[in-house]
Formats: C-alpha cells, structure tokens, sequence
C-alpha cells in the first residue's frame, strides 16, 4: 500500500506493507536512526516519534495510520548545525549514558514542551513517567528538559 504524509517537514510518499509498524518503516525503510526497538509493547517509550504533535509508541502504530498526517521523529526536531534546545540542554547536562531511551524521551519531552512553557519538575517527571532508562540518567533528564524549558523561554543561555 502506499502511503504520503509529512515527515520531519519533507512529504514522503512510499509503499508499506499493509501490517507494517511504524516503527519499522522509519528504520527499515527510511533509514532513521532516531526511534528505536525497545519493547515492542509500548511501554518503553525507546520508540516514541511525534504524530501531528502527540507523542506515540511507534512500535505498536500501523504505518497506514500516518497517511495525510505530520509525523517528527528526533531527526526533525533539530540537527547538529541547529539542534532543538532539548538537543543542546541534553548534551549541557550529560544526560544520556547509553543513548538507547534519549530519542523517545526528547520527541516526547519536545512535545511536553510546546504545550507546558514552564514545567515544574514533578509535571516534567509525569510528562517522562512512561519511558524508561536502564542507565539511571533520569536525574539529568529532568535537569536537561528544566534547561530547554529556561533556554526556549529567554531565561537561561
């Protein structure tokens, strides 16, 4: 089946399988690097892309269910010529240790963000409450996403 949606600003238009996962065609077929394979349950959060702004586990959304939508993974929020302030916050505080859970917990986090300015650290830790990190980091996640909420506000540098 064909499917044509946004992706990351750029329309893609390509063939699916039928009962192709989402997460499957970003890495397969796309060749994106940012969602990973966690789980394969949703709960995890190592899959965790944008859809028309929402953070979704990928890894249990059929493909076919983008067709006409905007879908943002972790290579559209920003890049290393300009990363999303999340990016650049996440780098300041060193918080990823293995890396695995930090793209779902940034396109969710980017989310978060744009509908909560000014997050206080307990609504910051509901907004992650359902990614995991085996590494222990989650105390400079949360000091990464209070950075990127001061930068993206003109409170910090």
């Amino acid at each position: 089946m064909r499917i044509k949606f946004t992706l990351n600003g750029k329309v893609a238009d390509i063939n699916v399988e039928p009962d192709s996962s989402l997460l499957e065609v970003l890495r397969n077929d796309i060749e994106l690097n940012g969602p990973k394979f966690g789980c394969g349950l949703a709960q995890c959060g190592a899959c965790a892309v944008l859809l028309d702004g929402v953070s979704i586990r990928s890894c249990v959304t059929p493909a076919a269910i983008v067709e006409g939508r905007t879908l943002t993974t972790l290579e559209g929020i920003g890049d290393k010529d300009n990363p999303h302030p999340l990016q650049a916050a996440f780098i300041a505080e060193q918080a990823m240790q293995c890396g695995y859970c930090a793209s779902g917990i940034m396109t969710t986090a980017a989310a978060f963000l744009a509908s909560n300015k000014s997050p206080t650290r307990d609504e910051i830790r509901g907004a992650l409450s359902g990614h995991l990190c085996r590494c222990g980091s989650q105390p400079r996640m949360i000091r990464a996403v209070e950075r990127a909420a001061r930068v993206m506000n003109g409170d910090d540098e």
